[in-house]
């Protein structure tokens, strides 16, 4: 995570976020968080980042903070070491988020201003913090249905909080989102076989390498690719496909302007798997990279391709996404939409601003002195 950003850039004035309970100040959202969190996503992961640059500056600013939140969480918990109390503090940082007290720190301020403009639901987090410390206790997976529990908590979460910023609220579609998000874990699982294994870690399910002849300890003592081994990656990347098939179907019931920036994750993500079947399935000794030329061609198709089959659309939800639905169908509807719809202009502005910035243009002026005011 890169470090917090020198200069205290001016805040966006108060009477340009509108207040999520009129007895509580409303977070705000400084363009120097922003920053901050664009640096962390454009660093940590490339595929999406480029994905991202085909959502909507509306939607693409509050996802990058989101982002910037779920990375830092992720790397707190591998920096410690796994303890326990790394968890513990992150739980209390998101105490300080959705309460207004965020500590002063960019991913903690910047979420804090989302959270309260878009309405996130507390219990998204708490699941995602309920993955990492799963990973914390070394946990394994016996059977798909146990590994589907903890992509929906680490990644179906995100999927979830992406859906509420782009103001989806039909059910089905919100299934979809979750789907996609387990998908997506599924095929970083298949990637990341050899690396994870390095760190004593098991995803892969165990009753599968069973299956095949693998005892999932001796394997792990003693990582190397196999025949056996590539039939259970395989398997693997086999359950993520029907996966994203039905993610393509909630597509379709997302506002066209968040359609290629959602379809190009998919579409990238999906990629990934297909690069480690071009290794053979050998996910020990290498790690399949996307090359960039095929990376532009995903995103050409995305761009382009608005309206994925919807035949899929009102398929069941996967059980292990139960709980994420359950968090957001607890948001009062018309709250929800009313906070979604009100930040749009919000986050555009500040994107607006921000390349106007860039490109040396005029831009706001109290954000202009106060940038020239901390320069001094």
């Amino acid at each position: 995570m890169p470090a917090p950003h020198a200069l205290d850039a001016t805040h966006v004035p108060p009477d340009r976020l509108p207040r999520l309970m009129p007895s509580a100040p409303t977070p705000r959202l400084s363009e120097a968080d922003l920053a901050v969190c664009r640096a962390s996503l454009a660093h940590h992961s490339k595929t999406f980042h480029a994905a991202s640059l085909l959502l909507p500056p509306s939607v693409r600013a509050p996802a990058t903070v989101l982002y910037g939140f779920c990375r830092l969480a992720d790397d707190t918990v591998d920096v410690e070491g796994g303890r326990r109390l790394a968890l513990t503090q992150l739980r209390r940082r998101l105490d300080g988020v959705f309460d207004g007290r965020p500590q002063p720190v960019p991913a903690d301020r910047a979420l804090a201003a989302v959270v309260a403009q878009f309405g996130i639901p507390r219990r998204l987090l708490d699941l995602l913090l309920e993955g990492l410390a799963w990973d914390v206790d070394g946990r394994r997976y016996d059977s798909l249905d146990d590994l589907q529990a903890y992509a929906a908590r680490v990644a179906g979460s995100v999927g979830a909080m992406m859906s509420v910023l782009m103001g989806a609220r039909d059910p089905a579609a919100l299934a979809r989102a979750c789907d996609l998000g387990v998908a997506m874990q599924l095929s970083n699982i298949a990637r990341d076989v050899g690396e994870d294994a390095r760190m004593g870690r098991l995803y892969l399910p165990q009753d599968w390498l069973r299956e095949a002849g693998l005892d999932p300890d001796a394997w792990l003592a003693d990582p190397q690719h196999s025949p056996a081994l590539a039939s259970v990656v395989q398997r693997l990347l086999r359950a993520a496909a029907p996966l994203y098939a039905r993610a393509g179907a909630g597509i379709t019931r997302l506002p066209m302007a968040c359609r290629p920036g959602i379809n190009a994750a998919r579409r990238l993500y999906a990629a990934v798997g297909r690069e480690v079947e071009r290794a053979g399935f050998d996910a020990v000794q290498r790690r399949a990279v996307v090359p960039g030329r095929r990376k532009l061609a995903w995103l050409a198709l995305a761009a382009v391709e608005l309206w994925p089959s919807s035949r899929q659309l009102t398929a069941p939800p996967l059980p292990a996404c139960e709980p994420l639905l359950a968090a957001i169908a607890e948001l009062p509807w018309p709250a929800r939409r009313t906070r979604a719809e009100s930040v749009i202009d919000l986050f555009s502005r500040l994107e607006r601003e921000d390349r106007q910035g860039r490109h040396g243009a005029p831009g706001h002026p109290d954000r202009d002195a106060a940038w020239h005011r901390s320069a001094a």
